[in-house]
């Protein structure tokens, strides 16, 4: 036999596996070349349903690229901008589909002023902030809600608001115009130079004392300080900023000063700043500039007069003068931030929970409203959107007034079955949705807190554990330790990691394993300022994948005869006479939106409405001829009136006791114990319309 058979052999075993090897590989590349081909013929299909879907929409949509060129729109868009039409299929930029309108006296701010016109609506397409209202000349108004996309592209939704938003939006503009005028006019009034940067760093506002003091043109319109980064450039490049710290962007840690910062220096004539930065809650910062080059040339002089004295002596003088002058800084730095964040609370709490309040009332009465399925998913979905921006809301201003010390507690001995149950009531509906089993025990134990402040504690645990346990059940505990009583929520949830346990009493704080859970991150944050306020003692035990138990140690109290609480609307003014459906409610407000959004919900109820801007208008004294059957007034109404005041005096006109209450988006407890006092219900903004519709049913209007 041939010696070299068994080689030959291996090695046509070796081929012929290569070769199956090849052909496997092939059938493989063919699957995936099928695979691929059915992905192209998804994708196609999803494309074709898109545009179908954006098609039906009754709104208008319009889709910008980067380079913010249209590359797509539905029929509604060119309905209600016919001047697209021609050239729609050809990829047209913003800066021309904006052109077109403004030739064409579109609108009726291009018609005035259609350079100015341009302008303005290309840097609001721009900015792509959010929702905006445009005037057409035709008569119609169209809101223009603009986003960026993740891809450097704009949305765009334009839905038609002619009927309901056009006296409302002009109005708005005219106030609008002198809020900003009179800010503008304050800043400018300040003798430091003032700008403000919101959150992406883009400058906000300024004031001709910064344009001053950095040596700004009065024709570049702030644009050296467009951005942070132009503000850092331009101070460093042009100013020769020598302390590059005091313009760092800080994203917390309350106000910093950095003083003698020398910029244009020329010899002798460096000027000397005191530069102070003070981070917002809403993640942007404001920096001023405020010139001590006199102060500064004055210590000076005085410091080399002074060393013709002991040295010694020189020095420390020096060194407390310093100290002193830091001390004073530091102090009315902290001043004036304080009383900055209870103007802003002021001002928010009113600002904001205003329009947030009537577009709750429209809601609620459009969701009254016979609507075909889908408008009433719609309306359903912006009611739960409301419902989360109350929320965040009302947590932003608590954590505010909680950190300003607005919110002081008042201990007290308190017994804890009303509390148990008060949770036990609110949050079974809840947990049943949940498919989830709520245990919360009976207790006849008395503690020493603040009932309020321990209520909204426990109410963010029990909360928390509801919303981030998928199956299982959340137990409320009670256990005795010496002279205290540990109250204890635990869940089956997910659990909490050893090393994210400091990091979940953090604002904005969402932990990984829960980011998809609607949510705030703010309820933690709360509940360790309250404890901190009251305290209690913190505990937190938890096992990641079998769950969480947050506890609050609290001071045991004697028990003492149980008292009746109040009804938690108060008690009515006047007996009420049941009016059956149609009867008459007289509404008094100084805002025209709210007057608008309470009257259609009140009329959704099958309620008969007046509405008025204040006691002295004719209407009112109309509906009292007629007999009302409850008055709504709101508390802050226009020329220092309150709601209360103008509650007596439209009763004394009546020569009765009218059912009344009032409504604020003040949140004190000043105001709280003066309505309680005379018997008034108080709603805070935004109205829940449930707990205004349950009040007229006790009161029979309903």
């Amino acid at each position: 036999m041939n010696g070299l058979s068994p080689d030959s052999g291996g090695l046509k075993g070796g081929a012929r596996s290569r070769a199956d090897a090849l052909a496997q590989a092939l059938d493989r590349l063919a699957d995936a070349h099928r695979a691929l081909a059915d992905a192209h013929a998804t994708v196609d299909a999803a494309r074709a349903l898109l545009r179908d879907a954006i098609d039906s929409l009754a709104d208008g949509f319009a889709l910008f690229d980067a380079e913010d060129r249209m590359v797509l729109c539905n029929r509604a868009f060119l309905k209600m901008f016919p001047w697209f039409e021609p050239m729609r299929d050809s990829a047209p930029a913003f800066a021309e589909m904006a052109r077109r309108m403004a030739e064409a006296g579109a609108t009726i701010g291009s018609r005035i002023a259609p350079d100015r016109w341009l302008r303005d609506r290309m840097a609001q397409h721009r900015e792509a902030r959010g929702a905006h209202v445009q005037a057409l000349a035709d008569g119609r108004w169209i809101q223009i809600n603009e986003l960026r996309t993740s891809g450097g592209g704009i949305v765009g939704i334009y839905t038609d608001v002619t009927m309901v938003k056009a006296e409302d939006a002009r109005q708005r503009a005219r106030e609008l115009g002198e809020r900003n005028l009179a800010l503008q006019t304050t800043l400018d009034t300040l003798s430091e130079g003032v700008c403000l940067f919101d959150v992406q760093r883009r400058l906000q506002a300024w004031n001709e004392g910064v344009a001053a003091l950095l040596g700004l043109d009065a024709d570049s319109e702030g644009a050296p300080l467009a951005s942070h980064e132009a503000l850092v450039r331009w101070c460093a490049e042009q100013g020769g900023l020598e302390r590059a710290e005091a313009l760092e962007w800080r994203d917390g840690g309350g106000a910093r000063v950095v003083s003698d910062c020398r910029m244009f220096a020329d010899g002798e004539g460096a000027r000397h700043f005191t530069i102070r930065s003070v981070p917002l809650t809403s993640g942007g910062m404001v920096f001023t500039f405020d010139d001590v080059t006199d102060q500064v040339r004055f210590r000076r002089s005085l410091t080399e007069t002074a060393e013709t004295l002991e040295r010694r002596v020189a020095e420390r003088t020096a060194e407390l003068v310093e100290v002193n002058l830091r001390l004073v800084a530091a102090t009315e730095a902290a001043l004036e931030a304080n009383r900055s964040k209870t103007s802003f609370l002021a001002a928010a709490s009113h600002d904001l929970l205003q329009p947030l309040n009537a577009a709750r009332l429209f809601v609620s009465a459009l969701g009254s409203e016979a609507l075909p399925d889908k408008p009433q998913v719609l309306v359903r979905q912006a009611a739960s959107a409301l419902d989360s921006v109350e929320d965040l809301l009302e947590a932003l201003f608590e954590i505010s007034r909680l950190d300003a010390g607005a919110i002081l507690p008042e201990l007290g001995d308190l017994p804890l079955a009303p509390l148990l149950a008060a949770l036990r009531r609110e949050f079974a509906p809840l947990a049943e949705t949940a498919g989830l089993a709520l245990v919360v025990p009976d207790s006849a134990d008395w503690v020493r807190s603040d009932a309020r402040l321990l209520r909204r504690v426990l109410q963010n645990f029990v909360s928390n554990a509801i919303r981030y346990t998928a199956q299982g059940e959340v137990q409320v505990e009670l256990a005795g330790a010496g002279d205290d009583l540990v109250i204890t929520v635990r869940d089956t949830g997910p659990g909490i990691a050893e090393a994210e346990r400091a990091a979940i009493y953090e604002e904005f704080r969402r932990l990984d394993a829960t980011r998809k859970i609607p949510g705030k991150g703010l309820g933690l944050a709360i509940v360790r300022r309250v404890t901190t306020m009251l305290g209690h003692e913190l505990e937190l035990e938890s096992t990641p994948g079998k769950g969480s138990a947050f506890s609050i140690r609290l001071p045991r109290a004697e028990p003492r005869p149980a008292s009746t609480a109040p009804e938690e609307l108060g008690d009515p003014a006047g007996p009420g006479t049941r009016r059956g459906g149609g009867a008459l409610v007289l509404v008094i407000d100084n805002e025209p939106a709210i007057l608008a959004g309470m009257a259609a919900l009140l009329g959704s109820w099958g309620l008969e409405v007046v509405t008025a801007g204040d006691p002295d208008d004719p209407q009112v004294a109309a509906a009292l001829a007629r007999g009302p059957a409850m008055l709504i007034a709101d508390y802050h109404l226009d020329n220092g009136l309150t709601g209360d005041d103008a509650v007596l005096a439209l009763r004394a006109r009546l020569g009765q006791d009218l059912p009344a209450c009032l409504v604020t988006a003040d949140r004190g407890e000043p105001l709280k114990a003066r309505a309680a006092a005379l018997g008034l219900p108080l709603f805070t903004k935004p109205v829940k319309p449930a707990r205004l519709r349950a009040l007229l049913r006790q009161l029979e209007v309903l």
